[in-house]
């Protein structure tokens, strides 16, 4: 019995080197694939011309001016820090061309229009001498849907139960009252560092994923999937479409609501490298 067991000691210590040299040679799926990847940058954000479209709306006390001191200021630095990553190209969330806006801007017009659409993309571009930006908002395939069958597209969704209980929804409310009135006495930079963490986006994705998500007959899922998932997922595929080479910087200025998905498929892609938003160096 010694004699057996002697060997199977000696078979696993001859054995170790082996295996160890098997498995410094195997090769993964990314020997497979191109190393160079485009850099990506998506900078989440809060509305700052806060139209009050979203479901959550900002009080006008807790309401900043970005034209204004301190917050002007705080604008001109974290446009010096936008820099840093030195972005070639810029997506906005419109859906359709804003460059004309663009051009007139360039002119020297749209200076006192507080949307970030202006005060920090065009800004950015116009101080890059970058000849356009681009616009990669898109309309849901439950849009769509609609208008070729209104009573199906309908009935996918008319179980859900918008006035469920939703103690996870009611918190957010009340956290995003907080955050909100954080604002005035938070540097804009820090206070979109905070937006920008992982954590902060997946908070703010999942909370899709409770009360009416759970509507029978899978109602809320199918909501989620043809409307919220679908558009975001169409904004990846344009940007998709305007990346042209793995040497190509980009800049993604969207609503913070679109960061969390954008997130999940940029960094899945082998085609991109996903920059965090607080990790920018020279």
């Amino acid at each position: 019995m010694k004699k057996i067991t002697s060997l199977i000691l000696i078979s696993i210590v001859l054995s170790v080197p082996f295996l160890h040299s098997q498995s410094n040679t195997l090769k993964t799926r990314a020997d497979f694939i191109p190393k160079e990847k485009t850099k990506v940058l998506v900078m989440g954000t809060f509305h700052f011309n806060f139209p009050g479209l979203d479901e959550h709306k900002t009080t006008d006390s807790n309401k900043i001016d970005v034209l204004k001191e301190p917050k002007k200021s705080e604008v001109t630095e974290l446009i010096a820090y936008l820099k840093k990553f030195n972005p070639n190209k810029i997506v906005i969330e419109a859906k359709t061309d804003w460059n004309d806006r663009y051009q007139k801007y360039r002119e020297g017009e749209y200076r006192d229009k507080r949307d970030e659409r202006y005060q920090i993309a065009m800004r950015l571009a116009n101080e890059l001498d970058l000849d356009s930006i681009f616009s990669a908002d898109a309309p849901t395939l439950e849009g769509e849907l609609f208008e070729k069958d209104s009573v199906l597209t309908t009935s996918l969704t008319e179980k859900m139960d918008w006035d469920m209980e939703d103690s996870y929804l009611e918190g957010f409310f009340k956290w995003a009252d907080y955050r909100d009135g954080l604002m005035k006495e938070t540097h804009l930079l820090e206070f979109l560092k905070r937006m920008n963490k992982r954590e902060a986006h997946n908070a703010n994705f999942g909370l899709y994923l409770t009360g009416a998500m759970a509507s029978e007959d899978y109602d809320g899922a199918d909501k989620l999937s043809i409307w919220w998932y679908n558009r975001n997922v169409r904004i990846f595929s344009n940007i998709l479409r305007l990346t042209e080479s793995k040497e190509d910087r980009i800049l993604v200025l969207f609503g913070n609501g679109h960061a969390a998905i954008l997130r999940q498929l940029f960094e899945a892609s082998p085609q991109y490298q996903f920059v965090e938003f607080d990790s920018i160096e020279d």
